[in-house]
């Protein structure tokens, strides 16, 4: 079997600045709400994770599928049913339930706090290279408010490249 190599066409970046790269108004979530809203919130998305913005918008810091993982595994929280003289239940009928405990964590006290930004006039070559440096996969966007309005992903920057 032998792998025939293409031919290498140069790409070129059909874009100038951090806003003709984002992807406008990503989903974000609010710092208070609990981590059990979070995660219903995400896989009713089909999304891995997402911002953390405070009450003006700002981001804060991003939960993700990750910080989920963790904290489920470090803080199970099953309870073992009160079963009494068959009241309400008979015991039997207990066997093989397991209770848990409502997690009432919010969001605040798990996301990773670091929040990586740039500006929507920042250029196209500096978020590719911040992306390069800080070897992360996205990139929010703010505003001169610092209030989040986009995100730029690895692949938004895929996207905008074409044939030179």
């Amino acid at each position: 079997m032998t792998v025939e190599t293409l031919p290498m066409t140069p790409l070129a970046l059909r874009a100038r600045t951090a806003a003709d790269l984002m992807t406008p108004n990503p989903l974000s979530l609010q710092e208070d709400v609990t981590l059990h809203e979070a995660v219903a919130w995400l896989v009713d998305r089909g999304i891995s994770g997402a911002p953390v913005i405070d009450e003006a918008g700002r981001p804060v810091g991003v939960l993700s599928r990750s910080d989920v993982v963790v904290h489920d595994r470090e803080e199970p929280r099953h309870l073992e049913p009160e079963v009494d003289s068959g009241a309400p239940l008979p015991p039997r009928w207990w066997e093989g339930f397991q209770l848990e405990k409502v997690d009432t964590t919010r969001v605040r006290d798990l996301m990773t706090p670091a929040v990586f930004c740039v500006k929507e006039t920042d250029s196209a070559w500096a978020v590719i290279e911040q992306l390069r440096e800080l070897n992360v996969h996205r990139l929010f966007v703010v505003d001169d408010n610092g209030v989040l309005v986009g995100v730029i992903t690895s692949l938004d920057v895929v996207r905008h490249l074409e044939p030179a």
